[in-house]
């Protein structure tokens, strides 16, 4: 198919008849334009980019792949209600490009790195795809179940699969990061200019982020998510000055701007991921980690009486003051978020008694789980109409739709990555790898951490970045050598 196009490029450049109709077909283009823009029709000035973004897909895949995490921070989701039918433009519409032509890639040419196809992370996270295949095909709504299939194929094959070969060059980790996080700025400073005129005030920080980002917890999720990667770009003196001082710039907007998220999931995710860089930085030993663990959660059962009357006395509310929310976060008895997530919870595990093994369906959550709530578990901000959101966990959200196995190859591929990011780190003595996979680590970490709180993946707001780290970690495993040296045999993206 590449040497088709190659014939005519040849042909309309190369030679005189071909440019002649080069000048006949621009004629025409700039004729229509010109009644089109008189008329007040103006979407034929975007044809040439579409030209470009066409040849691109042919040509350099990899530049398609950048574009997108470039438009991605400023996407917005369009929603169809009447057919629940939602799409994030242009991000979603990109990704499915890139979607179809890897298939057909993959039929005319199959020469892809059995390396990659191979690495137990890619083995899991395949399995992970083949399992909801099965589930949509035992779904309660096989329509919901499959356009959510499809979607994940659209985050995955672009951001892992073609990811992994887009970060056998090194650098492409670091710009890969830039790129989604300049964007990320805009979105940011057009956050924080409408918080103001709120006074910064807490309810107001819920949706001042829209229409960019659904609400303050992923959007919250993300800022997190970035900051260790900021933090690695700052101290590491493998960059330039230069580097290391924009990087701190940015580091410190988006501490700022996660402060004034009040995402209080978001702030525990960094402190949890602060204690494992201790961990690793103090070579604390497994054991010792299972054995403190082991302790608190004998303490727990102990004294779990008390501990649990302590919270239902807890009646903190979410307030603009840093440590009153933060308390919040322990008020199981009035705070109406935490309420709701429990009652999603609870919702999920019931369906998961009631179908154990398949599910109900990947996606089908929040239309299914009206009917497994309790009178006396519900809030004021419960419904019925499955219009606000899902489980609200990485985990347990599989574990309602996908069954048993859904859950466990969620956390399976979770612990392979955290291990493969150590392997690289350990292994590596090359300073630039060691940064990128413990900062890679503890950024995911954050989002692991955040997943029991919330979940984002459906979404290509948090699915481009995590799928991405994910295809770094692989890569800087699978293609670089224990001094940093990229090893050999790596074919390029097409």
């Amino acid at each position: 198919m590449k040497d088709k196009l190659s014939e005519i490029q040849s042909y309309l450049f190369g030679s005189k008849r071909g440019i002649t109709i080069l000048y006949v077909l621009s004629a025409i283009f700039i004729g229509l334009n010109c009644y089109f823009v008189y008329r007040e029709i103006y979407w034929l000035l975007l044809f040439p980019a579409f030209l470009v973004i066409l040849y691109l897909y042919f040509y350099s895949l990899d530049k398609i792949l950048l574009l997108i995490t470039l438009v991605t921070p400023v996407a917005i989701n369009i929603t169809q209600f009447e057919f629940n039918v939602g799409i994030s433009l242009p991000s979603e519409p990109l990704m499915l490009g890139v979607l179809l032509m890897f298939i057909i890639k993959m039929f005319y040419d199959n020469t892809f790195d059995s390396r990659i196809w191979t690495h137990p992370l890619t083995v899991v996270v395949l399995l992970q795809l083949v399992w909801m295949l099965i589930t949509s095909m035992t779904s309660d709504l096989p329509l919901v179940s499959f356009k959510h299939l499809l979607a994940r194929l659209w985050f995955v094959i672009p951001f892992y699969i073609l990811g992994i070969k887009l970060f056998r060059k090194r650098s492409n980790i670091s710009l890969f990061v830039w790129l989604y996080a300049v964007p990320l700025l805009g979105v940011i400073a057009y956050t924080t200019y409408n918080h103001s005129l709120w006074g910064f005030a807490e309810q107001a920080g819920h949706w001042v982020m829209e229409p960019f980002y659904n609400d303050h917890t992923a959007y919250g999720a993300i800022l997190a998510l970035y900051v260790p990667l900021f933090c690695g770009f700052t101290f590491s003196k493998v960059y330039t000055k230069t580097t290391r001082f924009f990087a701190f710039l940015v580091l410190a907007i988006l501490v700022v701007a996660l402060i004034l998220s009040y995402c209080r999931a978001a702030w525990l995710s960094l402190a949890f991921a602060l204690g494992v860089l201790v961990i690793v930085i103090f070579r604390i030993k497994v054991k010792w980690i299972l054995f403190v663990a082991i302790i608190l959660g004998f303490i727990f059962y102990i004294f779990s009486f008390e501990i649990l009357d302590r919270l239902e006395k807890n009646r903190q509310g979410p307030s603009a003051n840093f440590v009153e929310h933060l308390r919040s976060i322990s008020n199981i008895s009035t705070d109406n978020s935490n309420l709701e997530r429990i009652n999603r919870w609870q919702s999920a595990l019931r369906m998961f008694e009631d179908r154990p093994v398949f599910g109900y369906g990947p996606g089908t959550y929040q239309f299914e789980y009206a009917p497994f709530q309790r009178s006396g578990e519900k809030t004021l901000i419960s419904t019925n109409a499955g219009d606000r959101g899902n489980a609200h966990s990485e985990y347990i959200g599989p574990l309602s739709e996908q069954g048993l196995p859904g859950m466990l190859l969620v956390i399976a591929s979770v612990i392979l990555f955290i291990t493969t990011a150590m392997r690289v780190y350990r292994r590596s003595a090359d300073p630039e790898v060691r940064m990128l996979s413990l900062s890679l680590m503890l950024a995911l970490i954050t989002y692991f951490l955040h997943g029991t709180m919330n979940n984002f993946l459906d979404t290509d707001k948090a699915s481009v970045p995590v799928w991405g780290f994910m295809a770094a970690i692989v890569a800087l495993d699978l293609f670089t050598g224990r001094e940093g040296v990229e090893k050999k045999g790596i074919t390029n993206i097409e």
